[in-house]
């Protein structure tokens, strides 16, 4: 094992300066102009698109509508964080019946494609996203 030591390792393996196949650390062209191929193919499929995912988060209430109530302030403060959360699709379930989830939030298109953004069954007009936003439906009727 003659000539195994660290500095002749070095030199062979292409470290900057020389080495076997290499001139001052950069691989020998084989000809003038010739491409070079890559090592690794690109992907034969196409990415999937970005799937939806849901997050469950457990609390405690003393009931049904003080659930409802803590359910739809932790969806609004937690869309004021992450403007990219879906608040349409929040959800309130009992923690041993998630089969049985109710909407949070009203949800309806209006004219112009947005989703109305009240709390599921409230009366009067449906109300876009936003400060301003746009209003629509029957009113108080």
């Amino acid at each position: 094992m003659r000539g195994n030591s660290s500095s002749r390792w070095r030199r062979t393996t292409g470290a900057p300066g020389g080495g076997p196949g290499r001139a001052g650390g950069r691989p020998l062209d084989l000809a003038s102009g010739a491409a070079e191929t890559p090592l690794i193919a690109p992907p034969r499929r196409p990415a999937p698109p970005p799937r939806h995912f849901t997050v469950h988060l457990g609390f405690v209430a003393a009931g049904l509508a003080q659930a409802r109530e803590l359910a739809v302030g932790y969806a609004e403060a937690l869309s004021l964080l992450r403007p990219e959360l879906a608040l349409g699709a929040a959800a309130l379930s009992a923690a041993d019946a998630w089969h049985r989830a109710e909407r949070l939030f009203c949800g309806a298109v209006g004219p112009d494609g947005e989703h109305c953004v009240d709390v599921a069954g409230h009366p009067g007009f449906h109300h876009a996203p936003g400060p301003g936003g746009l209003g629509w439906g029957d009113g108080d009727s």
